[in-house]
């Protein structure tokens, strides 16, 4: 899934924020944007892992160098309230593999369109940022998965609609979209089934200003929007002005998930896989994904090079 465009909302310190589920909000929890991150969740190390790692060649010895897009935005990672310090989910989840792995984490910022380069020439070990498996992708690297790759359907907390899973929900609804991507991909086909069906049509709207799309949202101009889940619900627990109703996968009707990406065959994937699934075993995982109000996309077990999107065309 390409990055959205960036939405900072750095406040000094640690943001109140609601925590916002399927239909209702939950109890209150923060956000810590400070740069120093106190709360950030450190594991142990697991030596039967750094066991599996003794032959993989480290850009540094002992670091875990990990590349991360410059380009990103909360949840998943922008800079903390000193605006240089990258914090974020995907930091967050990079420590407690390193940790696990008994590495210091070293992050390495690269442009979006640079990490393939980067990661084959030896810039860094792998890559955490929110890139999607797909076959074409694990032609040239390989992956262990860590996080659903979602989309999801907000509207006012006050709106009577509660679900959307599936085309029928939105018969007849106005919804906002991103023009160009997946979502808008996936709405503007269950709308032509639902019209196949003999289902009222929706209206698709597009908005390049955010204040405009909220406005329209608030006003009751739009019935829901469906975009990136991830920087919805970062956005919902700050303002408390939309909920969350239903998500959809990135790569529907196929499951997509998000991957930590490695070398091809470089004999690191197997290893972080196995740590991925050490730390939801132990819970540490789903503390990591609730520190950011990411619960929703969660995985069960984390995988190896698994089914990915199919190349265009295909």
């Amino acid at each position: 899934m390409a990055f959205t465009d960036r939405v900072r909302f750095l406040v000094a310190g640690a943001v109140a924020i609601g925590a916002i589920g399927f239909g209702s909000a939950q109890a209150q929890q923060k956000f810590d944007l400070s740069p120093e991150q106190p709360n950030r969740l450190r594991v142990e190390k697991n030596e039967k892992r750094i066991a599996e790692i003794k032959d993989f060649k480290f850009v540094e010895n002992g670091v875990f160098t990990v590349g991360i897009s410059s380009s990103g935005n909360l949840p998943l990672h922008d800079y903390a309230s000193d605006s240089k310090t990258v914090i974020g989910y995907d930091v967050d989840l990079a420590q407690a593999i390193a940790d696990s792995l008994g590495l210091k984490l070293n992050l390495v910022s690269a442009a979006w369109a640079d990490w393939p380069l980067g990661l084959t020439s030896g810039k860094f070990d792998a890559v955490i940022s929110n890139v999607t498996v797909t076959e074409e992708r694990k032609q040239k690297f390989d992956f262990s998965t860590y996080r659903k790759d979602e989309l999801g359907f907000y509207v006012r907390p006050d709106n009577p609609i509660t679900s959307i899973k599936e085309p029928k929900d939105i018969a007849g609804l106005k919804v906002i979209t991103d023009a160009g991507t997946n979502q808008e991909k996936i709405l503007l086909e269950w709308d032509r089934r639902n019209v196949a069906a003999g289902l009222k049509p929706i209206e698709v709207q597009y908005y390049d200003d955010d204040a405009v799309k909220d406005l329209a949202v608030q006003s009751g101009r739009a019935d829901a929007v469906f975009s990136v889940n991830a920087t919805q619900a970062y956005a919902a627990g700050i303002n408390g002005k939309t909920k969350l109703v239903g998500t959809v996968s990135g790569g529907w009707p196929i499951t997509a998930e998000i991957a930590v990406t490695t070398r091809k065959g470089s004999g690191l994937a197997a290893p972080v896989t196995n740590v991925v699934n050490d730390l939801i075993a132990s819970g540490a995982y789903k503390k990591i994904l609730d520190a950011w109000n990411l619960g929703p996309e969660a995985i069960d077990k984390a995988q190896t090079n698994p089914p990915g999107l199919p190349k265009s065309g295909s």
